[in-house]
């Protein structure tokens, strides 16, 4: 959906003041009950984050985060720079655990299971998250050996196995009638695009339960954010995606849900079109139409 597709908003309420008041609260540290949309909850749940904190040593960077992120769907995460949206998204898959003074409470389900349970394997978990990060990073090996490097690590040396993997992922990133005579060629041969389409291919050939998409456009020209936009809409429904993004167009036209986000707050989180044309908060509004951020 595209922002110059939604109806017009009565702004004659003056938002920017409006909003003032309860944004200042958030800065003075002031605690806010996040604005949580109905719709949310009628939605199945794959993760599940409650009453989630993150401290960076004495910094707290997230406040009581409570999150039910939809089985199938596509959420975007926005928010002026600094507010959290990539800390809480590597919460998700535990990245966060690799930063030394990192310190959490509170917890994340994935599929009713706490991602923090004594027994969980964090390697295993990161497995069932593929993540896509703001650059391209294909490793230094063939566009095949790219796509395939999950099943190698977990063992995988059948090689007709291994082939279906590699065709079904590049075909599942909108790569493979690209690529398809030059998988043995080295991936850094590729374009910026076709580069980051093929970390998409090399995250989902495992089967991850979630994709993580971290500000994948922000490193590409408009045609490449086009054709990933494009392939998150043929991956809606069969993968759930969490998307960062500071593009406001990009969270409406790709995304079933947005949750804005604010100094480490969840603010108001609901179904995208809501959200873009009648966000129940003031702030929520003076962020969409641009009065701040």
């Amino acid at each position: 959906m595209a922002l110059s597709e939604l109806p017009k908003l009565d702004t004659t309420l003056d938002v920017s003041v409006s909003a003032a008041g309860r944004l200042a609260a958030i800065a003075a540290g002031e605690a806010v009950q996040t604005e949580l949309h109905d719709d949310l909850r009628r939605e199945t749940a794959v993760v599940d984050v409650r009453g989630f904190n993150l401290w960076y040593g004495p910094k707290q960077a997230l406040f009581e985060i409570h999150m039910p992120i939809p089985k199938g769907r596509i959420t975007a995460l926005v928010g002026p720079s600094g507010c959290g949206k990539s800390t809480l998204l590597r919460s998700i898959n535990r990245i966060n655990d690799l930063v030394d003074t990192v310190r959490t409470t509170g917890d994340i389900l994935l599929n009713g299971e706490s991602i923090f349970a004594p027994h969980v394997d964090v390697i295993d978990l990161r497995k069932r998250m593929g993540m896509v990060f703001q650059k391209p990073n294909p490793f230094p090996m063939s566009v095949y050996e790219n796509v395939v490097y999950p099943l190698r690590i977990d063992g995988v040396r059948d090689r007709a196995v291994l082939d279906e993997a590699c065709e079904r992922s590049l075909r599942g990133a909108a790569l493979w009638d690209e690529v398809k005579d030059r998988l043995h060629d080295s991936a850094m041969g590729l374009s910026g695009g076709q580069q980051q389409r093929l970390c998409i291919a090399r995250a989902i050939a495992a089967e991850p339960e979630v994709l993580l998409m971290d500000e994948p456009c922000s490193a590409l020209d408009p045609i490449a954010t086009n054709k990933i936009e494009e392939l998150m809409e043929g991956l809606r429904g069969e993968y759930t995606i969490v998307i960062v993004t500071h593009n406001m167009q990009q969270a409406a036209r790709t995304s079933d849900y947005t949750a804005f986000m604010y100094l480490g707050r969840l603010i108001e989180y609901g179904s995208t079109a809501t959200i873009f044309q009648q966000p129940h908060l003031p702030e929520t509004l003076a962020y969409v139409t641009g009065r701040f951020g």
